[in-house]
């Protein structure tokens, strides 16, 4: 469920910030010193939602390799035991399926 959740959040972020790019583009021409502090504003938020998202993206794939490293490591450790989970687990997934 957690894993949803920063999904969702991800794409949120995303959609804000195309939101705000597409508000900065189009109040482009508007003059005023309310829309200059408020477009101002705007694009200081931006940049710190792309960095962020940047970020969660690159300690996403970080862990995503750390994972996958850990679990070759496994594999080639004990090979025999990786064979039994995997039967297993293909056992499970096919009596799951069979009750369909």
């Amino acid at each position: 469920m957690e894993a949803v959740t920063k999904e969702k959040l991800m794409q949120d972020l995303k959609l804000v910030a195309h939101d705000v790019e597409e508000l900065l583009k189009a109040t482009a021409n508007q003059t005023g010193e309310k829309i200059a502090a408020a477009r101002a504003r705007a694009e200081e938020s931006l940049r710190g939602a792309q960095k962020h998202l940047f970020e969660a993206g690159d300690e996403a794939a970080a862990r995503a390799r750390a994972a996958a490293d850990a679990t070759d490591d496994y594999v080639h450790d004990n090979p025999w035991q990786a064979v039994a989970i995997a039967a297993g687990v293909a056992f499970i997934i096919g009596l799951l399926l069979g009750r369909r």
